[in-house]
């Protein structure tokens, strides 16, 4: 893969003419090409994101409660040298000696040196000059990690929307539409929807179909949280093959799963069900999940809830199911708790209240429309403010 480039997330440019157009159509140019045509108010949100995401990073490592008796002046040197801490020590030994004899030259007054007498030469040195070449080093240095690691997150993304399935199947008496926006480049939710040949018990080897559905969310995010949900995928795949009601087919999953969660610490919610056309009836485990809603085409709700402990906490934890039957017109919604939990600038939540009240509103609507509703309404209440963690949501709607 080594000389593979990152596609930009920005629109494209053209480069500035070197000659021929006039001077403010060049520095038009040029601007359009820095600002990947992006409007003043755009750049500005942008950064404001960017520096609410880098202070949330490095105020993770600052303790920035004054002591009681201790003097503003003395608390805030305090806290600044815990942040230059925290920045110094993200970067490599070398670079951070680097970026220590930079600021010294930054800092420094003008140096001149002058030759030896006889002489007709001399030698000005500019600290401050040389300390910004280092800085700009520097970032070259830093830039280059981050492009190697941006060519990878896109591999590992690639990969990821493979696993995942890229439009709905074909179920009858169902719509399905479903959605997930990553926290980062990769994400840690799973959704899926497939065929299950089981044995319907008239005669020897005789089979019916029904599908697998099932919403998960593992714990963290961005790469680790990719990389468990990839094993959740094949281990639910795997597994489904194995005849058994969806209580066994959760049990076998939870004990994979505590083979790989380093002691509970990387577990997985999980609403995994098993729904017969046939029967329109639904057979379901939560393990630990936000409970699905289920609307009624009456306009009542329930959730469900019915099932057990997350995936990969306990190895002998015992699971119970709940069954519903699916009639014309009823709404089932099953999400990551991203959805809910998505944050405005003021640090408000969107809500289950918020959603429940969408999903009663729309409920006539086809389960297509109703997804886009879902997700317009999150990024007009979430505003400029930065995503916290992947959202993912699923809508199966009775026909």
């Amino acid at each position: 893969m080594q000389g593979q480039r990152v596609s930009s997330p920005y629109p494209p440019v053209p480069p500035v003419p070197l000659s021929g157009p006039s001077l403010p159509h060049r520095l038009q140019s040029f601007w359009l090409r820095v600002s990947a045509g992006m409007r003043l108010n755009e750049l500005w949100d942008q950064l404001r994101s960017d520096a609410r995401s880098t202070y949330r990073l490095y105020a993770r490592e600052v303790d920035a409660a004054r002591p009681s008796g201790t003097p503003r002046q003395k608390h805030f040197v305090h806290v600044a040298k815990q942040f230059f801490w925290a920045i110094l020590e993200k970067l490599t030994p070398a670079r951070r000696i680097l970026l220590l004899v930079a600021l010294v030259l930054l800092v420094l007054p003008q140096a001149e040196m002058v030759g030896n007498p006889g002489q007709h030469w001399e030698f000005r040195f500019e600290a401050h000059l040389l300390g910004g070449l280092l800085m700009f080093g520097l970032l070259i240095l830093e830039l280059t990690d981050r492009v190697v690691m941006k060519r990878d997150l896109q591999i590992a993304k690639e990969i990821q929307a493979w696993l995942l399935p890229a439009r709905p199947p074909q179920v009858p008496g169902l719509e399905i539409a479903f959605a997930t926006r990553p926290a980062n480049t990769v994400a840690g939710d799973y959704y899926d929807v497939f065929p299950r040949r089981t044995s319907d018990g008239s005669a020897p080897g005789a089979t019916s179909q029904t599908f697998l559905i099932a919403v998960a969310d593992v714990a963290g995010k961005s790469v680790p949280a990719a990389m468990l949900m990839a094993t959740i995928q094949a281990s639910l795949r795997a597994l489904c093959t194995t005849p058994g009601p969806v209580t066994e087919l959760v049990t076998r999953m939870n004990r994979y799963a505590c083979s790989n969660s380093q002691n509970g610490r990387r577990f997985t919610t999980a609403f995994i069900a098993e729904y017969d056309p046939a029967s329109h009836v639904l057979q379901y485990v939560n393990a630990g999940h936000n409970p699905p809603v289920l609307r009624r085409r009456s306009g009542t709700t329930e959730e469900l809830s019915a099932g057990g402990l997350p995936l990969g906490v306990m190895e002998d934890a015992r699971y119970e199911f709940g069954t519903v039957s699916l009639e014309p017109g009823d709404l089932l919604a099953a999400y990551t708790d991203g959805l809910v939990e998505a944050e405005n600038a003021r640090t408000e939540e969107y809500g289950e209240a918020r959603f429940l009240n969408l999903l009663q509103t729309m409920a006539a609507a086809p389960a297509d429309v109703i997804l886009g509703s879902v997700l317009i309404d999150i990024d007009r209440f979430v505003g400029s403010a930065p995503q916290h963690d992947d959202v993912t949501l699923m809508l199966l709607k009775a026909a």
